[in-house]
This record gives C-alpha cells, sequence and structure tokens, in this order.
C-alpha cells in the first residue's frame, strides 16, 4: 500500500496527530490525502481493519466465554449435588440411613468427581482460589467416594454415610449457587453471601467427622480384601500397602497444625470457639482458610 505509507488518516502530524476539521462545519472529516488512493487500497485497509479486532474487544470475548463456560459448569455441578441432597432425604424418610447410599450412588460419584475440574480452574488461572486450599479437600473427599465407599461395600450402610452425604450436599449446594450467581449475574444475593461463608462452622465439621469415621471402620476391611495392594516379588520391584496408605490419610486429617494453634491460642490466654474447633476437627489449614474468607467477605458487603 505505497500511496498510504505516508499518508495520517488523521490529517496531523505522525507526532502529534490531530483530527482534520472541515473548514464550514467545524467537524471532524476525512482527510484530503485520502482521495489521492486508489480503490484498491482502501480496500486493502478496510479489509485490514475488520481482520484485527481491537486488544480490548478480543479481551473481552475471553472474559464473557470464562463466564459462561463458569456458569454452566457451576449450575450443572448445583443440580448434580442437588439431587444428591433430595435422594437421601428421600431415602432417609423412607427407608433409614441403610438405604442412603444406593440411592445417591451415581449423582454422589459424578457430582463429586466433576470437582477435579476445579483444581484444573486454579492451576490454569480460571478462578482466584488456591490449588494449595483446593487439592486437599478435593483429594480428601475423592479418596472417600472412590477409595472407601465404592471399594468396601461393608461401610454403606453406616450411619455416617447419611451425616457425610448430608453435610457434603448442602455445602455444595450453597458454594456452587452461590459462584453460579456471580458468574451468571455478578452479584450473589447478601443472604447466600452469609450462607456462603457461615455454615461450613458446621457442616465442615461433621463432613470432617463422618469422613475419619468411615475411614476407621473401612480398615478392617480394607486389611483382610488386600484390594489395590502390590506384593514383592514384582518386575517393579516395588511394594504398596492401601491398609498402611489408608492409615496415613487418616493421620493427615489429625491436626498438622496443633502445637502452632495451641501455642497461639496459649499466648491469648483464651481459646475461641473457631480455634477449639481447628484442634478438634483436624484439617487446620482449609478451616484456617475458610476462616480468612469469611472475615474478607463478610466485611465487604458491610461496607458496600
Amino acid at each position: 500500500m505505497r500511496h498510504l505509507k505516508h499518508i495520517n488518516l488523521l490529517g496531523g502530524s505522525s507526532a502529534s496527530p490531530k483530527p482534520h476539521e472541515c473548514k464550514r462545519t467545524g467537524q471532524p472529516s476525512f482527510p484530503p490525502e485520502l482521495l489521492l488512493c486508489k480503490p484498491s487500497d482502501l480496500t486493502s485497509l478496510l479489509q485490514f481493519l475488520l481482520a484485527t479486532p481491537p486488544l480490548g474487544t478480543m479481551a473481552g470475548f475471553l472474559s464473557a466465554l470464562r463466564r459462561i463456560y463458569l456458569s454452566l459448569y457451576n449450575w450443572t455441578v448445583f443440580v448434580g449435588w442437588f439431587q444428591v441432597l433430595y435422594f437421601a432425604v428421600k431415602a432417609l424418610r423412607e427407608g433409614g440411613p441403610t438405604t442412603v447410599y444406593d440411592s445417591v450412588e451415581r449423582p454422589l460419584q459424578l457430582a463429586q468427581t466433576a470437582a477435579v475440574m476445579e483444581i484444573l480452574h486454579g492451576l490454569v488461572g480460571l478462578v482466584r482460589s488456591p490449588v494449595s486450599a483446593t487439592l486437599p479437600q478435593i483429594g480428601s473427599r475423592l479418596f472417600l467416594t472412590w477409595g472407601i465407599l465404592w471399594s468396601y461395600p461393608e461401610t454403606r450402610t453406616h450411619v455416617l454415610v447419611s451425616s457425610l452425604v448430608i453435610s457434603w450436599s448442602i455445602t455444595e449446594i450453597i458454594r456452587y449457587s452461590f459462584f453460579g450467581m456471580k458468574e451468571a449475574l455478578g452479584f450473589a444475593p447478601s443472604w447466600l453471601l452469609w450462607l456462603r461463608y457461615s455454615t461450613f462452622l458446621i457442616l465442615y465439621p461433621t463432613g470432617i467427622t463422618s469422613e475419619v469415621g468411615l475411614i476407621y471402620i473401612a480398615l478392617p476391611y480394607i486389611k483382610a480384601s488386600e484390594k489395590y495392594c502390590i506384593r514383592m516379588p514384582n518386575k517393579w520391584n516395588f511394594s504398596f500397602d492401601y491398609y498402611y496408605a489408608s492409615i496415613l490419610a487418616l493421620a493427615i486429617y489429625v491436626p498438622g497444625m496443633f502445637c502452632q494453634t495451641t501455642s497461639q491460642t496459649t499466648h491469648r490466654h483464651k481459646l475461641c470457639f473457631a480455634d477449639w474447633i481447628k484442634i478438634s476437627t483436624g484439617s487446620p489449614h482449609m478451616y484456617q482458610y475458610m476462616l480468612g474468607q469469611r472475615k474478607k467477605a463478610l466485611s465487604k458487603s458491610k461496607t458496600a
């Protein structure tokens, strides 16, 4: 496009471009130099401008695509957990705790396994949640869902399955609806915000207690069956005992920060309720993270 090479389309110098104004009306107009261009040059320029969207337009498109995807993901998983809660309550009313797992098995497995995507969301930057907080929670739940309940049917009729399923489902229904509304509408109502950052104070300890109890109940069956164990000798020269691995997983629930937390509370000469829960229920890292998120989120809602 040699005819456009030295043309300033705004009618001014290249160092300080100014719009070309019509002498009669004083309004911006096309610079007269464009009249010297060939029609083919103007066509090429128009095609270039149409084929190259502005950077802001592309960023806006990607942002909208992200919101659509996260909205669909959150509401889809919300429906799955709503089914889990509905079938669990129905089974409790009609058949008692021993029938809960058989009623919720498939939707529970699908909804819980779908949470693996949240780890990927954090890794690629789609969400701001730290993977260090997401991974332990999702990993422990997948271990319970597939490594305990699915693998050892003897644990499925225990009453702790009911408390586990109800704790999980209520927590996730609130959480996914909260994030679903934020992605779809850009905001969430204040009552849902309060539920999101307050119900975990009860549901997280009940869920953790149920998880620990079910792992402990499954230990004799794990030891007797030797399922998932790898014995020597083998071509990999490697052994694995699922029983001891389960004991290790159970030990992870024990507060790893017990000494640190008790030291902090001793210096305050006061043990508050939140600290007591962190010490007694295990998994203090996740609980401490949620307490921090609660304080931050509720303080923002009061100032808004």
